[in-house]
């Protein structure tokens, strides 16, 4: 996982507490970074990125 890319990818949207799921999907695609890596920095951060509109209803 490269910390560092998506760390750049979140400042450019503005993305610091929370992110919906379109939006992940959208960074996945757009810099070639795996769903699972996003989810994986979401989560390991502190304080930890929320998941918001998961569009397969695991995070509310």
């Amino acid at each position: 996982m490269d910390e560092e890319k998506i760390r750049e990818v979140f400042r450019a949207y503005g993305i610091e507490n929370e992110i919906t799921c379109p939006v992940a999907f959208e960074i996945s695609e757009k810099y070639n970074i795996p769903k699972m890596d996003l989810a994986r920095y979401c989560n390991t951060r502190e304080p930890r990125i929320k998941i918001r509109s998961c569009q397969l209803g695991c995070f509310k």
